[in-house]
């Protein structure tokens, strides 16, 4: 049996990254909520993780919208310039 490979969509550009807070700065292309599965893929970056914590101007939200710049608790280091994946469930 293969195993299926998940399907993903485009949904933001990693424009900052806070070392000190691991949080990365996504400029949104497509909705985000908070409980979906991303994917930052980049030069040397390359980890999927489920949104726990999202937040605009220090405020905790729920959903994001097309053209919104969301700051994302990340696992692991992202880059300027990552490219992040929504992982969408079959």
């Amino acid at each position: 049996m293969e195993e299926a490979i998940p399907k993903e969509k485009e949904i933001g550009k990693v424009t900052h990254y806070f070392t000190n807070i691991g949080v990365a700065v996504v400029e949104l292309n497509d909705e985000l909520s908070r409980g979906d599965t991303i994917h930052v893929k980049g030069a040397t970056s390359d980890f999927t993780q489920k949104v726990e914590s999202m937040q605009i101007e220090r405020e905790s939200i729920e959903k994001a919208e097309k053209g919104q710049s969301v700051g994302l608790k990340v696992t692991e280091h992202a880059r300027e310039g990552d490219t992040v994946y929504k992982v969408i469930e079959e």
